[in-house]
């Protein structure tokens, strides 16, 4: 009897397992098709972990036509169990003393809007969604009310997310998702080592705070394809990571982001001098456009979308807009970040066995917790 209940279960273990890595991928394929999309002469940033978790939530609500293509264009896992069990593990994965990723599903509710039982259920159990009656005909206080619960959610990095436009005369529920991410960095950049430094940007150059961190061992690889060194720095907590990715083109680096993004099969350690710019991002993302050149149309379509699991029947509901607010502050100490989508030693300057790894140009990042991408963007102005 024994032997038995320990082979089941070394079996669920597995099938959890499995369930994280198949939404891991699908968040990372997520993110790459959002970056294609947004990629633009500027700055980039964009967390495909907020959106992913809001979509799935929202795709838990509906049915049909709707459904499908919310899955297929946020690339959601087709196995509606094995979502559910990949975000429940998603969940888990984020609780770590070591660092703060915080995220919160929140859904509201008109107030004489009769959300469906099984539905709340769903949300509060599985996604963590706390439920909240308003009154969305009072803009003002709506608007107000939203926005504080997100500042606080956020350590007020995120502000004024929605808007009275965000809100129309048929607004009748208000998915949001916030992440707030704050770490360390496992080897820190030294205050008194940081700088004034040139940064070549495409067509000019500007001045810039560059951090140092002078021979010290880094993980790293390269992809001969795409021309470009990686650079894993660590941050405190168990496979907690900022990679920065510099390449002969930016250009040919951003049309393969997939393959950028992938986890490399193996890895290298060598002795660095880095320097690093210190940046501070800021972004406001139109979601809906983004997921209507994925292939999602009805869920934005009165009197077409069936969203009848969450409340009512099919075209009552609709997505009028999705947005996200994202935020990524790295310094010396580490990286602070936030998002939230609705819907003293010695210092050897001059090791002679180290390689240099000098960002000062263009670049390419991303934050990964065991290998999910958490956020992902491009610096082409340090800011």
């Amino acid at each position: 009897m024994n032997l038995l209940t320990f082979v089941i279960l070394v079996t669920a273990a597995l099938a959890d397992q499995s369930a994280l890595q198949e939404f891991i991928s699908s968040t990372n394929k997520f993110a790459a098709s959002v970056y294609k999309e947004l990629n633009s002469g500027g700055n980039v940033l964009v967390s495909p972990l907020s959106a992913e978790l809001i979509l799935a939530l929202a795709q838990a609500g509906a049915k049909n036509a709707t459904k499908e293509e919310l899955r297929q264009g946020a690339h959601l896992p087709p196995s509606e169990p094995t979502l559910r069990e990949g975000v429940g593990q998603v969940f888990a994965l984020l609780q770590n003393p070591d660092y703060v990723l915080r995220t919160v599903n929140k859904i509201y509710v008109a107030e004489k809007c009769p959300i469906n039982s099984d539905f709340k259920i769903l949300a509060q159990k599985t996604y963590n969604a706390t439920l909240e009656n308003i009154d969305f005909a009072s803009k003002d206080k709506a608007v107000a009310g939203i926005n504080h619960w997100v500042e606080q959610e956020t350590d007020s990095k995120i502000r004024n997310l929605v808007n009275g436009e965000d809100l129309g005369n048929k607004t009748v529920t208000l998915l949001v998702n916030t992440l707030r991410f704050r770490a360390n960095w496992s080897t820190p950049f030294h205050f008194l080592e940081t700088r004034p430094s040139v940064f070549y940007t495409k067509d000019n150059t500007t001045l810039v705070d560059m951090m140092h961190i002078w021979s010290e061992e880094f993980e790293f690889y390269e992809n001969f394809d795409l021309n470009a060194t990686f650079l894993v720095l660590s941050l405190e907590g168990q496979n907690v990571t900022l990679t920065v990715v510099l390449a002969q083109s930016i250009d040919l680096l951003e049309a393969q982001m997939g393959a950028v993004l992938e986890s490399p099969q193996e890895t290298q350690r060598d002795i660095f001098n880095v320097a690093l710019p210190k940046f501070k991002l800021e972004s406001r993302i139109d979601l809906k456009q983004v997921l209507k050149n994925l292939g999602v149309r009805r869920a934005f379509e009165d009197g077409e979308a069936d969203f009848s699991l969450i409340a009512g029947r099919k075209g009552e509901l609709f997505i009028s807009d999705i947005v996200q607010k994202t935020f990524i502050e790295v310094d010396e100490d580490g990286i602070e970040a936030a998002a939230a989508t609705f819907i003293v030693k010695l210092i050897n300057r001059n090791g002679n066995n180290a390689r240099e790894f000098r960002v000062d140009r263009p670049f390419v990042f991303f934050v990964k917790v065991n290998d999910l991408v958490v956020f992902v963007g491009k610096v082409v102005v340090p800011t």
